[in-house]
């Protein structure tokens, strides 16, 4: 994927120190790995974008962000990682999750005794109690297998993002090659 597309949608680097919407950041948004295109920041990018995406609720976008300032890697790269998971695979994904957390707990489906979920909302004090009893039954294999398969796939996205980076770069240096004879 070559640099040159993408650079014109990122912004330049008088534009984010100009902004004065984010100047209330000081100078965290400064550093240059969070809006440059390299293969190490992009790959730091997917890599958090991938690991920020399991995160439940709708605060993975902002953990996203708050991690590629901190490990300096692409900020836009990373925010835009986490939209793999939407209403389609997140399901799927949490499944695997589950499974992944049971397999390394060594608990079987029938060991766990997990509370019947009724989805009545008639008395919510009830609901909300019901519903905090399920969580706890599951919680550690699905928080474990959900923290593994995080790790896994933001290592997995990390290396490929480096291995497609070098191929395009080997790619085109030999049609450079190719192009001076």
């Amino acid at each position: 994927m070559p640099r040159k597309h993408f650079r014109r949608f990122l912004p330049s680097h008088e534009s984010i120190k100009g902004n004065r919407y984010i100047a209330f950041f000081g100078t965290a948004l400064h550093h240059h790995n969070l809006w440059h295109l390299n293969r190490r920041s992009v790959a730091g990018g997917v890599a958090v974008g991938l690991f920020c995406g399991l995160i439940p609720g709708p605060l993975q976008m902002i953990s996203a962000a708050v991690m590629a300032v901190v490990l300096r890697v692409n900020l836009p790269v990373a925010v835009l990682g986490t939209w793999y998971t939407n209403p389609f695979t997140i399901v799927p994904l949490y499944f695997i999750a589950y499974k992944l957390g049971m397999y390394l707990t060594g608990h079987s489906p029938r060991s766990l005794a997990v509370p019947e979920l009724d989805l009545n909302f008639s008395n919510m004090a009830e609901w909300t109690s019901m519903l905090m009893a399920w969580i706890t039954a599951m919680g550690k294999p699905f928080l474990l297998g959900l923290l593994l398969l995080a790790a896994i796939m933001a290592v997995l996205g990390y290396f490929a993002v480096l291995l497609a980076w070098r191929i395009y770069v080997n790619l085109a240096w030999r049609r450079r090659w190719r192009m001076r004879l």
